[in-house]
This record gives structure tokens, sequence and C-alpha cells, in this order.
């Protein structure tokens, strides 16, 4: 039986609103048009403009509207940022710089940061060898100074979620909000597989913000295992890796390779 991928993040953010207790975990979305970009400035402040199917953060573009500011309407794609008087002057240009594909937008997430770097969290989640979901593996992801996406291929640095919290929450506060991130993906994964029976794995960001609100902001169904070899505790990849060799996505490695 072949793993199933789903890569419209419309498809599965629409799966997780029609659950009453995932809701309240995804951020304010909606389709990316002239309207929705101008309300949801209006409403939030701070916008996130995605391609519907992307990968690595790949076309992602931050959009802000600072209302006493000289130029309010701002936004940043790469490392390239733009600033102008008005909405009118700021929409063309936020065209051109998109790319020609359907985008959604997304309230904009006030994350937590790691000296003066925002991050967010990858929470692997695979169907183990008893056929039940388990969070196996989960990492921070520290973005990049000059850019607004943190993945690991746009030069976020990959960290554990220890290191990350030392400094906001105690140690209990960390296992408890550990325990919470860990059954999130598992409601995630269960709610998913329910539209695609298939799944065998899913890679859930969540964005935490300033008052430890946990935010879904995208769930992949490619993730990539391999980040997780960044994390000083080898055994992390090695359980995931092994999972992933049990429901068929890499083969079994030969002994002495």
């Amino acid at each position: 039986m072949s793993i199933q991928r789903v890569r419209s993040k419309w498809a599965k953010t629409d799966v997780l609103l029609a659950d009453a207790d995932l809701r309240r975990h995804v951020p304010d979305t909606a389709r990316f048009d002239r309207s929705t970009v101008a309300a949801f400035l209006q409403k939030h402040g701070m916008i996130y403009v995605k391609p519907v199917d992307g990968t690595f953060g790949s076309g992602v573009i931050r959009v802000e509207y600072a209302g006493a500011a000289d130029s309010p309407y701002r936004f940043q794609s790469g490392e390239t940022k733009y600033a102008f008087a008005s909405f009118d002057d700021m929409y063309p240009k936020l065209i051109s710089v998109k790319k020609n594909k359907p985008y959604l937008v997304q309230q904009g997430i006030h994350l937590l940061k790691h000296g003066g770097r925002r991050f967010d969290l990858r929470v692997m989640v695979q169907m183990n060898p008893q056929s039940k979901w388990e969070t196996t593996g989960m990492i921070g992801r520290v973005a990049h100074p000059r850019k607004i996406v943190t993945n690991y291929h746009a030069g976020g640095t990959p960290m554990p979620l220890e290191k990350l919290f030392s400094s906001h929450l105690t140690k209990e506060r960390r296992i408890a909000f550990g325990n919470k991130l860990r059954k999130l993906g598992i409601d995630v994964a269960v709610a998913l597989e329910k539209k695609y029976p298939r799944l065998k794995e899913i890679g859930v960001d969540v964005a935490v913000d300033t008052k430890f609100n946990a935010w879904v902001l995208e769930v992949n169904t490619l993730p990539d295992p391999f980040l997780f070899k960044k994390l000083p505790n080898r055994a992390v990849f090695r359980r995931i890796y092994a999972y992933a060799v049990a429901y068929g996505r890499f083969r079994a490695r030969k002994r002495g390779a």
C-alpha cells in the first residue's frame, strides 16, 4: 500500500477547521485576493501570504500594517523589504512579487524568540509498528536573522526544545508543555487520517506565541526526517527512521552500510 500525500494547504486546513477541538489552534485563514489581504491587515496587523502548494517556505511573504508610520504598509519576501504609503500602492507590487499560483492569507502569529530570533517547532508524528499514532520527535527551528521563515533549507537553525524554552519556562512547565504538543500532534494526525486513511506520517509546524498558545501553521505529509539528526539525542532520529522503514517510506539499511 502506498503512503498518502496531501499537497494542498487548503485541503489540510479544512480538515482541522472541521474539528471543534483543533479549530482553536488554527490561525485565521482565507483565500488570497485583494479584499482578504486588506481585511486581514486591518484585523490582525500582520499576515503571511503563502502558496497553497509549496515547500521549504518558498514563496512565503510577510505583510504588515503599522498605522502610525509614514509608510504603514510593508512586506518582506526573502531578504527584500518594501514599504508603501497606501494599500493601493502596495497591492500591485505584492502581486508582482508573489509567484503566479494560488495563494492563501493567514493571520500572523507573534512568535517567541531565542536570542532575539523568532522560532517555531516541527512535531513529527508517525504510525508506529502497533498501528497507533505516536509523536516521535520535536525540534525547534530558529529563523535566520534576515529572513521571515524558519525552515532549515532557508537558513533556519535546528535546536532542541529544552534549549529554546529554558529561558521562558520552568522545567516542570516545559515538561507539561511538551506533553501538550505531543498530544496536539497526535490529534492532528487522527483528524487527518479520517479523510486520508493511507497517511503514515505528518510533520506539524507549530507556532508558540508570547502567551504560550500553540498554533498549527501547516501540516506536511512528506516531512523531512533527517532534520532530527541535528538533535544531540541520536535515539530520536533512529526511532523516526525505523518507523519510516516499517511503513515503507525507506528501505532497511544493509548491515555494514
